[in-house]
């Protein structure tokens, strides 16, 4: 008589919806960054009155405002994936990162249609005789000053609360090596004092002391995004808010 082993195929493990959260929530972060060629690739559009007259090249201006577009939808991303597990900390903190972030997007946003207003403006122009140059002018430095303020509003102004609601979370929970929330919590109100001395004319937006502030809040956002995308949240941290979870 013979018999015959049946032998069971492995289970496929299935993935870990935390891990998926921190990953994407990491890659969402990394993405944010393709805006970093703007300043450069605006400097026409701020630095040159004769840009609205056709002065220069559109293609670099077209090109900054679909990054920016990109860090805008990318910025509402980050609080869509990280709000499930922010409220299990401080649902305060995660309704202010929430709306924080949403703010800041909408204001690129802003900024993007004032930019390329000027551009529609500037091709407008190109087939029409007898417009008022010196009008012109005046239209697109309008429509420069509109994306300078809402720069500062929207990618120095918010992102210091997104830090602070963020990084309070974050710290709190354990959920990330706390070194990485502390930078944020710390380049927080460096970057609100430097946004303050911009609002009141101490320097321009473009000043290289202006970028000093900035620097924290940046490296935070890079490290943990690149921490989520490689690393995820850490397995102690996460066993305990879904033991908390249980027991609630």
């Amino acid at each position: 008589m013979t018999t015959t082993v049946q032998t069971s195929a492995p289970t496929r493990r299935a993935p870990d919806p935390m891990r998926r959260t921190a990953r994407t929530a990491g890659i969402l972060y990394l993405l944010t960054f393709v805006s970093i060629p703007t300043l450069a690739l605006y400097q026409g559009v701020r630095g040159d009155a004769d840009f609205v007259l056709g002065a220069g090249s559109s293609t670099g201006v077209l090109v900054a405002a679909f990054t920016e577009v990109v860090v805008a939808v990318t910025c509402v991303g980050t609080a869509v994936v990280l709000f499930p597990v922010l409220r299990r900390q401080s649902e305060t903190a995660a309704i202010g990162f929430v709306a924080s972030r949403v703010m800041e997007g909408t204001l690129i946003i802003v900024g993007v249609v004032s930019v390329l207003t000027l551009v529609t403006l500037r091709t407008d122009v190109a087939g029409t005789a007898g417009a008022d140059p010196a009008s012109l002018v005046t239209t697109g430095r309008m429509l420069a000053a509109v994306y300078d303020w809402t720069f500062v509003l929207s990618q120095s102004f918010f992102p210091a609360f997104n830090a602070l609601c963020l990084g309070y979370a974050l710290y709190r929970s354990g959920l990330v090596p706390r070194i990485l929330p502390t930078l944020g919590l710390i380049g927080a109100p460096l970057l609100l004092i430097s946004d303050m001395a911009v609002l009141f004319g101490l320097y321009d937006r473009t000043d290289t002391i202006a970028a000093i502030p900035a620097i924290p809040i940046a490296v935070w956002e890079f490290s943990l995004g690149i921490y989520l995308t490689v690393k995820g949240f850490r397995p102690s941290a996460v066993a305990r808010l879904r033991s908390a979870q249980a027991v609630g």
